[in-house]
């Protein structure tokens, strides 16, 4: 279970992001426990104005807890989880909530901790929690016979296409997936050892090399999008500059956007167009499809809860008639016959509770396995159309330089005819 945490403040923006569904298929509030009020944004707002009482800026412990993909995760586990982690962080008898959500198949919790003792008003110090949540994730993975991710075997491992936000946001622009963008221009740094096979190597698949602000190398597109390469290659600026050389005999962006818009035919326009019509067709109709999907699972939720709750009554009922009243209910207590009804009661009531909680687990569990189904076809689609997009970056590539070709051969016509129609000089 992958455990991600960090020391924040401003309650009251937190407990909105959990409990928005914007991208979610489902979010539950689990759990409030020792604050006032039942309510996250209540609870939150009463944290922030003890935390004023204190200098703490950052006075909430904010965690999401992340199963692998494909695993059935209960209830009681992620419980167990939280429970671990607040004692092996200092953190027992702090007010918590847990807001679990649901989204492309996969369920994870969030769990936010008070860091002020209300009564000493002090903040709670966690020092090295990064280090103790890596050691907790890996016992969880161990305990659950999960196969261990190769960041947590040893620290050179990792993933070596870690992007940062900025690059994220700029692929996302592009409709394409960082990772992928990543591995091309890596796979033609790598395949290449000069400025003219990385020009080749780029442009057979729809980037141009060129001369960016202080004298830098950078990659565009045909949509004029700008990638740094040293960036996008994960390669040091000097290694650039040792290989490549001098940059000034690059074309710059704006001569490579120029030259890119130039050479767009409306032909090839309307087909970049087409297709992402044709996208955008399949990507609405598989959202519909899930919205539907995500609808339906609440209704079957909201039936089950209200099942849960009216026997629960039913139960609680009959529990409490077993309490005798007046002179019956003094004599049970002196004879220890009513503490013996309170504790079975009490027994009874935790096992109904779990076994609730069971129900609704697997009611869930069902209708995340149909959610996973779904989001392999998504999947599918968004993997489908990431290709797409990467065969027309080849294709525009193709185009270009089919026209420079064509622009070439009048030029060399006009050579071959000046040579024809040359006067005949006699030989000495």
């Amino acid at each position: 279970m992958i455990l991600q945490a960090k020391e924040r403040g401003d309650g009251p923006q937190l407990a909105r992001y959990l409990l928005a569904m914007r991208d979610n298929d489902h979010v539950e509030l689990h759990e409030v426990r020792g604050f006032i009020g039942d309510d996250l944004l209540d609870a939150f707002h009463e944290t922030d104005a003890i935390a004023k009482g204190t200098r703490c800026e950052n006075y909430l412990f904010s965690m999401s807890l992340n199963p692998p993909q494909g695993e059935q995760v209960s209830t009681e586990s992620f419980e167990n989880a939280a429970n671990e982690i607040e004692q092996k962080l200092g953190l027992e008898g702090q007010p918590r909530a847990i807001v679990f959500h649901e989204k492309d198949g996969r369920r994870h919790a969030h769990c936010v901790w008070s860091r002020i003792d209300a009564e000493s008003m002090t903040a709670i110090n966690l020092p090295f929690y990064k280090r103790k949540l890596i050691e907790q994730s890996r016992k969880l993975f161990l305990e659950h016979g999960w196969d261990m991710p190769e960041g947590f075997q040893h620290w050179t491992l990792r993933d070596p296409l870690n992007f940062n936000r900025a690059e994220w946001q700029q692929a996302k622009r592009v409709k394409l997936d960082p990772r992928e963008l990543k591995a091309l221009f890596r796979n033609c740094w790598e395949s290449t050892d000069s400025k003219s096979a990385l020009q080749n190597a780029l442009q057979e698949r729809g980037f141009w090399l060129a001369q960016g602000d202080r004298k830098a190398f950078v990659a565009i597109d045909y949509r004029g999008e700008i990638y740094s390469l040293s960036k996008w290659s994960s390669v040091r600026v000097k290694d650039v500059k040792a290989r490549l050389g001098d940059p000034k005999d690059l074309p710059s962006v704006e001569q490579i956007k120029t030259r890119i818009g130039e050479r767009m035919t409306g032909a090839l326009s309307r087909f970049v167009k087409d297709m992402e019509a044709d996208a955008r067709r399949r990507s609405a109709s598989l959202e519909f499809r899930r919205s539907e999907m995500a609808g339906r699972h609440r209704e079957e939720r909201k039936a089950l809860k209200a099942a849960l709750e009216k026997r629960w009554i039913a139960e609680t009922k009959a529990r409490a008639a077993r309490l005798p009243r007046g002179m019956k209910g003094i004599w049970h207590r002196i004879t220890g016959r009513y503490s013996e009804i309170k504790r079975r009661n009490e027994r009874e009531s935790w096992d109904a509770h779990r076994r609730d909680q069971a129900e609704t687990d697997r009611l869930i569990l069902r209708q995340l396995e149909d959610r996973r189904v779904l989001q392999i076809e998504i999947r599918e689609h968004r993997k489908q159309e990431q290709e797409e997009l990467l065969d027309l970056r080849a294709d525009i590539a193709r185009y270009q330089d089919l026209s420079e070709e064509r622009e070439a051969e009048p030029s060399r016509d006009k050579d071959r005819g000046r040579k024809r129609n040359r006067p005949h000089r006699p030989r000495r």
